[in-house]
């Protein structure tokens, strides 16, 4: 069977729950970064949105897993 695909481009920007769960994260850790800064979010009206970009920067800014010896 072939794969499921979608004619929707990948969205630009996420709401907190969206960015929360491409993170894989909760909702509570995207805020607390939002607030110390390590996370930029922008604001359009009421709505909290995260960028694609500024998400992936900040998963990017984690420190990589060493391989155990």
């Amino acid at each position: 069977m072939p794969p499921v695909t979608s004619n929707q481009p990948d969205p630009v920007a996420f709401s907190i729950i969206d960015a929360a769960r491409a993170a894989g994260v909760g909702r509570s850790t995207i805020y607390e970064n939002i607030n110390s800064g390590a996370l930029k979010a922008r604001k359009a009206g009421r709505r909290t949105l995260i960028l694609r970009a500024d998400l992936q920067a900040w998963l990017d800014s984690f420190p990589a897993v060493k391989a155990a010896a």
